[in-house]
């Protein structure tokens, strides 16, 4: 687990402007390791985390597209029913909030990269843990969550 820089970009919704921007970064042989595109009513949104996010923020730029930098949790999943459950449960746990979650095609030795927007990635890094036996102590150890609603009869 690490985090990295997520480049988010606000696309004119027209067509061609996101076949603009993925080309501009092809050209310049920028790899992305993860995208998810979003409508908004007046705009497209762009989220792409890449290899090089100085030189993707440059490339950007040169197209007069609106661009902001957000950092986010990068997490490798197994490419497997409830990997990605896992990890949200885990953080449901400890109260930590996901703005926005969205995962990187098949990566290597059927792996995939989870990318996360969290409330406090500090505390979320360390509840998440970098190794197995604190993951493997963390699934042993799970606690139930808890409803905090209540419910009045009346």
């Amino acid at each position: 687990m690490q985090t990295a820089k997520q480049i988010t970009v606000f696309l004119e919704n027209k067509p061609g402007r996101l076949a603009n921007v993925l080309s501009a970064l092809a050209r310049e042989k920028v790899n992305i390791t993860a995208l998810s595109v979003m409508d908004r009513h007046e705009h497209g949104v762009l989220r792409l985390v890449v290899d090089d996010p100085a030189k993707t923020a440059q490339i950007i730029q040169g197209l007069n597209s609106p661009l902001t930098e957000t950092d986010v949790l990068l997490v490798e999943l197994k490419n497997q029913p409830g990997a990605l459950a896992h990890v949200c449960e885990v953080l449901a746990e400890e109260h930590i909030s996901i703005d926005y979650a969205y995962c990187s095609s098949g990566g290597r030795n059927g792996k995939v990269m989870g990318i996360f927007k969290v409330s406090n990635a500090d505390k979320a890094m360390r509840v998440l843990g970098s190794g197995s036996n604190h993951a493997e102590r963390r699934r042993l150890e799970r606690r139930p969550m808890v409803d905090r609603r209540s419910y009045h009869k009346g």
